[in-house]
């Protein structure tokens, strides 16, 4: 009997439970036959039900620095233990770390979440000169670190900078009582924003909605951090008692995200972003979510995010700097039930014809299953 191949996925910043990491590619490996460790660090308030990767723990440091350097040895100890036959790794700062697993004959792939060098140009803590400094002394990094690695990337505009890398899309993973679920009646005067909750991913924006719609509710479900939210509150002022924050400092779970998709008749999913460099290409993973979950989008109209929901006719593009824009979306969801409806099945049937992780899944496994020996890339793949 051929002996399974050993994989470890390793991060040192994502939750443990993240869904791409941990929902998509180790449960989609192990599926496959593959045996798989999950390296990360410890939940306090892990759930373990239902959960089937075997999790070595990393301690949590309250400092990044102290992460960096005693976090990223303390994974690269425990892959080297293991001695797996494929690592992946998530972080940039875990690039010493597999740069010297891959020296010691390991096949490594590097899976990319972001694009690290808009990231880095958008923090506002940091100058303009410090900001270039840091983004080319990162670029430099990457290009000695990540030679002769997998790249794995998970937006499709990756590839101007990775033309080697491998397309692993974040499309979601289909959610069959979503499929299941039929929205009945008027929807309620109520939007939807999932995921992580931060000033770049247009919270403020978001915040103002009940002031600029005197009926609307915004519901966020994911972590947000403490004094953002009640920056929030603020942005709201008297109507902030129609914000609702689920997951201030804390991680939401993929299942608990997923129940509250089901709660409600929604008028919609929202993500109006305000602009940045970071965001402007991407197909957010949020908005697979949306469409999957059968609810019209209401996003900001940048040319690639308009093009998408012109493309599949699932939502509006508005630009989120204006107020009018907004507030005549949401007026015309409400007034033509009809066409939100439309809007809806037809974001559904995308997601189940060809957005979805079991197209990428596929790809997924015939990749690992042709790695094996050292240096073997992504080069190898299609993309």
């Amino acid at each position: 009997m051929e002996r399974k191949k050993s994989v470890i996925h390793m991060t040192t910043v994502h939750h443990p439970y993240d869904p791409r990491i941990y929902h998509k590619q180790c449960r989609s490996l192990q599926a496959a036959g593959f045996d798989v460790t999950l390296i990360a660090r410890r939940d306090p308030k892990r759930n373990e039900a239902g959960k089937t990767i075997p999790h070595i723990m990393l301690k949590t440091y309250k400092s990044r620095l102290a992460r960096m350097v005693f976090g990223t040895y303390d994974a690269y100890r425990q892959a080297k233990s293991l001695g797996p036959d494929i690592i992946t790794f998530h972080d940039p700062e875990l690039m010493p770390a597999a740069w010297a697993l891959k020296n010691k004959g390991h096949t490594v792939i590097y899976d990319i979440h972001e694009d690290y060098i808009t990231s880095i140009m958008q923090k506002d803590y940091l100058s303009e000169p410090v900001k270039r400094i840091v983004a080319s002394g990162y670029k430099l990094m990457e290009k000695f670190f990540t030679r002769s690695m997998g790249l794995s990337l998970a937006e499709k505009y990756y590839e101007e900078r990775y033309p080697d890398g491998v397309w692993i899309l974040n499309y979601p993973t289909v959610n069959e009582k979503f499929l299941q679920h039929e929205r009945t009646g008027p929807a309620e005067d109520r939007v939807l924003y999932t995921g992580n909750v931060s000033h770049v991913r247009g919270a403020l924006q978001h915040a103002k909605l009940p002031v600029l719609d005197p009926d609307i509710e915004v519901h966020f479900v994911g972590k947000c951090p403490g004094d953002l939210a009640e920056e929030m509150y603020e942005v709201a002022g008297s109507a902030s008692g129609r914000l609702h924050i689920e997951g201030i400092d804390s991680f939401i779970e993929k299942e608990v995200i997923e129940e509250r998709y089901l709660e409600r008749n929604w008028l919609a999913g929202i993500a109006l972003f305000p602009p940045t460099e970071h965001y402007k290409k991407k197909e957010l993973t949020k908005f697979f979510e949306y469409m999957n979950a059968g609810l019209p989008v209401i996003c900001s109209d940048f040319p690639v995010w308009k093009a998408f929901i012109e493309k599949y006719e699932c939502g509006i593009a508005v630009d989120p700097e204006d107020d009018a824009a907004i507030k005549n979306a949401l007026d015309y969801l409400r007034e033509h039930p009809d066409e939100a409806a439309r809007m809806g099945e037809n974001g559904k049937r995308a997601v189940m014809g060809e957005l979805n992780w079991e197209t990428q899944e596929r790809k997924l496994v015939r990749w690992y299953d042709a790695l094996g020996g050292s240096g073997t890339s992504g080069e190898e793949q299609e993309a």
